[in-house]
């Protein structure tokens, strides 16, 4: 991909839910959402819910990891601050998390067979998972075998 510079990605702002086209060689100048100027990439898990799942997961083209997690599963909640130190390591990805027990008919397309389950997507496509509990190296050394 010569033209990565050139190319355009969508991303969608966690605040406001417009999507953004930003060019791909600014991803690391901090864009702002043109509707409502917060931070579009902010280096920490996005809270989905079931209004905002799938608009985040098919309009981001930048690679976006999806934590599904459930409030009664113990190795979800030792993961999760694992999950924000990998978020504040990769500030160019998008992180998200979706509590599954909350939001049952979001997470139902999904497949989520076993908790926790980081599910990577890109332009709305998955294109890995990783289920069980990692620690936040691991889940960066993860992240970066899929860029």
């Amino acid at each position: 991909m010569s033209n990565t510079n050139l190319e355009s990605l969508h991303l969608v702002c966690p605040q406001c839910q417009a999507t953004n086209r930003i060019p791909a060689s600014r991803l690391s100048e901090q864009p702002t959402c043109g509707k409502c100027q917060q931070a579009l990439l902010t280096a920490a898990p996005i809270e989905l819910t079931q209004q905002t799942v799938s608009k985040t997961i098919q309009k981001n083209d930048v690679l976006t990891i999806v934590d599904f997690w459930a409030s009664w599963c113990q190795p979800c909640l030792m993961m999760a601050p694992q999950f924000a130190t990998a978020a504040q390591q990769l500030p160019q990805v998008v992180f998200a998390k979706l509590q599954t027990d909350k939001y049952e008919q979001a997470a139902a397309p999904y497949g989520i067979r076993s908790l926790p389950t980081m599910v990577a997507f890109r332009g709305g496509k998955e294109i890995a998972r990783q289920s069980g509990a990692l620690p936040s190296s691991q889940i960066v050394q993860w992240v970066q075998s899929l860029r």
